[in-house]
């Protein structure tokens, strides 16, 4: 797989998963947009780290779920790079509580960064790739989107939300040559993870076949075949990357 040449913007890539996609599709050869709320110290060096690739890299700091700060934010990328190749829309946020419990401004937060920003940044991506006639658009969902999860029913909705929305805008853009696919992770090996106990871990393991948690290079190496040439004729698919936890 090869993305010489080609911009890549990836929301929420100061870490975690978002952080290993953008370095894996520097690695393959990609420019690369990084984004981060403006309070993030974390993505400065990963875009130290991405430039020492041998690419460009521009980091925009912006709260992608509000509409008038994403629409700025490709306008500085059009004045900055000569195409919007792929669009990875990874930022979200956890604000875990039972439903009963659960407060306006919770719910809110996590819809609007989670699935707001999906639509925010789709829609601003699109007007350019519409021009160019092809792009990539791959959103992070996840398993709680699928099956649900106990006291996430705002971020299993956004997750939810996101797998409808990619359907939907897959089926608009195919015309325009424009691919959209979701990938839906399980268990992740991340700083939530880490803070579990053993006899929790052990728990959780017993409804994975393949007995592990995914690492984020997992899931950095499927959206790099979905920003690929190599997925042209894949749109509007949801795909699991879970060790066989869903199916």
């Amino acid at each position: 797989m090869e993305l010489k040449g080609k911009t890549a913007v990836v929301t929420g890539s100061s870490r975690g998963i978002g952080k290993a996609i953008a370095l894996k599709l520097a690695d393959l050869g990609a420019n690369i947009v990084l984004n981060s709320t403006p309070a993030s110290d974390a993505i400065d060096a990963v875009e130290k780290e991405i430039r020492e690739k041998g690419v460009k890299a521009l980091t925009i700091k912006c709260n992608v779920g509000c509409f008038k700060e994403v629409q700025e934010m490709f306008e500085t990328i059009s004045k900055n790079f000569d195409s919007i190749d792929i669009l990875v829309n990874n930022a979200g946020i956890t604000k875990d509580n039972l439903l009963i419990r659960m407060s306006e401004e919770d719910w809110n937060e996590v819809i609007d960064t989670n699935l707001k920003s999906v639509f925010n940044c789709a829609k601003a991506a699109a007007k350019y790739m519409i021009k160019q006639k092809s792009g990539k658009i791959i959103n992070i969902s996840s398993v709680s989107g699928l099956v649900g999860a106990p006291g996430q029913a705002n971020y299993s909705s956004a997750k939810a939300g996101m797998i409808g929305f990619t359907k939907a805008a897959a089926k608009e853009l195919a015309s325009r040559g424009i691919t959209v696919n979701a990938v839906a992770p399980g268990f992740i090996e991340s700083r939530m993870t880490d803070k579990l106990s053993d006899a929790l871990k052990e728990e959780y393991m017993r409804n994975i076949p393949l007995k592990r948690f995914g690492t984020p290079d997992d899931v950095a190496n499927l959206t790099a075949f979905l920003a690929s040439d190599k997925s042209n004729y894949l749109t509007g698919q949801v795909i699991h990357i879970d060790g066989g936890m869903v199916m």
